[in-house]
């Protein structure tokens, strides 16, 4: 890639990494600065700051913007960056990383600030939720039902001792409840279901795939429903996501889309989250945002995904195929 003219660093003073590593801003500064020179560094001010910020740093004439912090950083960052000429380079420093894992740059920020000289810029169209509580771009997934709810229940202080185990624990809370069902419409078909995965991506959570289909360089989403409300039948769909064998799987559709609506049935609550972060409630509608984003990816990442946009997945179900 060119050098940049003007580059910032903006990172969360409270991700994971950044918080438990002392040293580690001031060597990703000077890693960074090795490769670029000169290089701004700036803090978010709280959760929903980093977008604005990030604005901010380009109306000022930055072209490059660095997010070091973790997947709804990058989200919030990547708000601010789309619809602009700047490109957004992610390095990982939070819970789980979805994005960096997605790409192969992994979770250490020093390693992935290293793979500068073998990256490339791509254009991607972020996904967007709105609901009630307004829009919120994506760059990995949104989700409604029971992984949202998850994501609601999950405590901030142990999120912040145990990092990815306060998922699995807050998860296995759910073992044995009735799940709240509704419908997902997909295209202009309906379903019903309990869990709606809207992904660009293929990880998941950082150690696992679900949307298997996705592909981030091209301009679809990759929808996976989860039918049914008793939460026992997630072992066997958790089964198949580790043996990679959710397509075909009887209670799983699996699809692309251009758009999804997540209505609900009754007056039960539906959570929704975006990469990670609680996001409000339903009902709301997915698609892809018209603002593109100048990303920074490995050229191996590119070169593997592209090949890709020339034809369907062949474990996607067809368009508009409902129950």
């Amino acid at each position: 890639m060119s050098g940049p003219k003007k580059t910032v660093l903006l990172y969360n003073p409270e991700a994971g990494r950044i918080r438990t590593r002392r040293d580690l801003l001031r060597r990703l500064l000077e890693r960074l600065r090795e490769e670029l020179g000169a290089v701004e560094a700036a803090a978010t001010e709280g959760p929903m700051t980093a977008g604005r910020i990030a604005r901010q740093w380009i109306e000022a004439g930055a072209d490059l913007i660095c997010v070091a912090g973790g997947d709804g950083t990058l989200n919030e960052a990547a708000a601010g960056v789309a619809g602009t000429d700047a490109a957004l380079l992610p390095l990982p420093a939070g819970t789980a990383n979805v994005l960096c894992n997605e790409l192969g740059l992994g979770n250490d920020p020093l390693r992935a600030a290293a793979e500068l000289k073998r990256l490339t810029p791509v254009s991607v169209a972020p996904g967007v939720l709105r609901s009630g509580s307004g829009e919120r771009l994506f760059l990995c997934m949104a989700g409604a039902g029971l992984d949202a709810r998850i994501v609601r229940l999950v405590s901030p202080e142990f999120k912040r001792r145990f990092g990815k185990l306060s998922y699995w624990e807050a998860g296995l809370a759910q073992l044995g409840r009735r799940l709240e069902q509704f419908e997902a419409v997909v295209d202009g078909r309906r379903y019903t279901c309990s869990f709606a995965l809207m992904s660009r991506v293929r990880n998941y959570g950082g150690d696992l795939w679900i949307a298997r289909h996705a592909n981030l360089l091209e301009d679809r989403l990759a929808v996976v429903l989860f039918e049914g409300s008793s939460s026992l039948r997630y072992l066997k769909y958790f089964a198949g996501v580790v043996l990679g064998r959710l397509a075909g799987m009887r209670g799983v559709h699996v699809l692309d889309a251009r758009q999804v609506e997540v209505r609900l049935l009754d007056d039960q609550v539906i959570d929704l989250q975006v990469d990670g972060e609680h996001a409000g409630y339903a009902p709301a509608t997915v698609e892809l945002s018209r603002r593109r984003l100048r990303l920074l990816v490995p050229k191996r990442y590119a070169t593997a995904m592209r090949p890709a946009a020339v034809a369907s997945p062949a474990v996607a179900e067809p368009l508009g195929r409902g129950d």
